[in-house]
């Protein structure tokens, strides 16, 4: 990962074999698992396919880290209701500081 553009920015490959480019957001550890949450990096603001990325981390048998996709809607629904909780409590704790 870099620091360009003042985050931490990762690049992946879809399955189709295009590369994008996506910048770190957060990373929690909720019930025993660690996920991930990136904003596309080089995607405008304003395209309705520009938010959120959430994928759960893990290690493939050489230690290194891999992403993978969240299948299980109701765990994606819990796992994107746990980051909005931490990202809105430190906008909030932001905002009080001023």
């Amino acid at each position: 990962m870099s620091n360009e553009y003042g985050g931490d920015l990762i690049t992946m490959t879809d399955e189709n074999g295009e590369e994008f480019t996506l910048e770190l957001v957060e990373t929690i550890d909720y019930n025993g698992k660690t996920y991930t949450a990136f904003l596309p990096a080089d995607i405008d603001e304003n395209d309705p396919d520009y938010g959120l990325v959430l994928l759960c981390n893990s290690q493939d048998e050489n230690g290194e880290e891999v992403f993978d996709t969240i299948d299980d809607d109701a765990e994606l629904e819990d796992v994107y209701n746990q980051f909005m909780r931490i990202l809105f409590d430190d906008e909030e704790e932001d905002g009080e500081a001023e």
